[in-house]
């Protein structure tokens, strides 16, 4: 656990809404390691929608042994390779254009990671959507895990909403605007509060599952 996330999970445990459940669960670990690179990050995250996840983790390593002599391709190796090879590895012809246009878009300049330090969240956003094929919530998942930015509250990632709703005891699914009024209280700690709701609805699902198993 980062730093940011150490000060966020104490800041959290005593929110009233939430400190109860981050009590309960304790402190949070990651099972993936999460790559810093944003090149390598957003390649993955193109290859991995709407995929499940041992699906497109086959497909990554396919993708990854297409470049032998390195540990990730540069832009510059996804750039020259043919398109007819990345569906050899079990890319769409649709994801093979993402990853082109994203790798064109680091080389000239477009995306620019040394500049994401001096730059707000919604700038970042900005950036990173000019890829075809990544949307707000790609971009916000790559500043939870890859860029490590502590504010971010995804109000379009469905499991936060129902996060939201069965927490705050609503009756529907919260709007957007909802969500930022109701996470004032987490300002500056929106992150590590989004990825406890992840946890808090995984909790919720498995209950229901022990709850459904008959007795023996």
């Amino acid at each position: 656990m980062t730093t940011h996330y150490k000060d966020s999970h104490t800041f959290l445990l005593k929110d009233k809404h939430l400190g109860a459940f981050i009590k309960n669960f304790g402190p949070l670990w990651f099972r993936r390691k999460h790559t810093t690179e944003p090149f390598q990050a957003l390649c993955e995250s193109v290859i991995y929608q709407q995929l499940s996840g041992k699906a497109a983790g086959t497909i990554l390593k396919r993708f990854t042994a297409l470049f032998p002599d390195k540990k990730f391709p540069t832009p510059e190796d996804v750039l020259k390779i043919k398109t007819e090879m990345l569906r050899t590895a079990g890319l769409s012809g649709q994801k093979a254009s993402y990853l082109k246009d994203l790798a064109l878009k680091f080389k000239d300049g477009t995306i620019n990671p040394k500049l994401f330090s001096k730059m707000t969240d919604q700038e970042i956003i900005a950036h990173v959507v000019a890829v075809k094929g990544i949307g707000e919530w790609t971009a916000q998942m790559f500043m939870m895990f890859t860029l490590n930015r502590p504010d971010i509250l995804p109000t379009g990632d469905l499991g936060i909403q129902k996060g939201f709703q069965k927490l705050f005891g609503l009756r529907a699914k919260p709007s957007p605007a909802q969500m930022e009024r109701l996470s004032r209280p987490w300002a500056g700690h929106r992150t590590l509060a989004c990825m406890y709701l992840w946890r808090y609805m995984d909790e919720e699902v498995t209950q229901k599952q022990i709850s459904k198993k008959p007795s023996i």
